[in-house]
């Protein structure tokens, strides 16, 4: 795959989308926001279907929070302790939750997915709350959609008005995101969480 050319972006943005956006859910360092942003650049640019790219990407964010929300609330978060690599993924999930706060609210179920781990410490925290399988998929679907909508309209209409090559356009849209959702940050979490409510993971071996 030639990483420069667009052809072969518009090719393969498909594939790369799913993967990348469920595993998002848990490891929040994945760069999902760049993959979906770089979808809508090149949608701008006629090379992907702005609607595949778009039902794609709340797909797979809708599944990745059932994911974790179900992880949870079977308490089933010690099965990531069975390995190294597990361990440093819950103990990311207690700096998310103390960064984002505890809120299993409904509001925030929708919301809290635009800031940096956000996503994954509301579904967390929503599944160790007991929040009704019903209310939370409802919940998690208009929130996929809304980001979806947000990060692809995003990459388009970076796309679209400056002209630039896929990639420049897509770190332009990675760069107004990440600013939007410093603010949105600043203001949701001015209000700390108070210590993560889920089992403290073992130490790392």
């Amino acid at each position: 795959m030639d990483f420069g050319s667009a052809d072969s972006w518009g090719e393969a943005i498909y594939f790369w989308i799913i993967p990348v956006v469920l595993g998002d859910a848990i490891f929040p360092p994945i760069p999902s926001e760049m993959v979906v942003i770089t979808g809508g650049a090149l949608s701008a640019d006629g090379r992907a279907n702005i609607l595949l790219v778009l039902a794609l990407a709340a797909l797979a964010s809708w599944t990745g929070d059932i994911v974790v929300f179900q992880l949870f609330r079977r308490r089933l978060s010690h099965v990531l302790d069975r390995w190294k690599w597990g361990r440093r993924v819950h103990q990311g999930i207690h700096v998310a939750l103390a960064k984002a706060g505890r809120s299993s609210t409904y509001g925030g179920i929708i919301g809290a997915r635009f800031i940096p781990g956000g996503r994954l410490a509301t579904s967390a925290a929503a599944g160790i709350a007991n929040v009704s399988v019903r209310g939370f998929s409802l919940c998690a679907g208009l929130g996929a959609v809304l980001w979806a909508c947000w990060l692809v309209g995003l990459g388009y209409f970076t796309g679209s008005a400056t002209k630039l090559p896929f990639w420049a356009s897509s770190l332009i849209g990675v760069v107004l995101g990440l600013v939007v959702g410093a603010v949105v940050g600043i203001i949701v979490t001015r209000r700390r969480g108070n210590r993560s409510p889920v089992e403290e993971p073992g130490p790392l071996g």
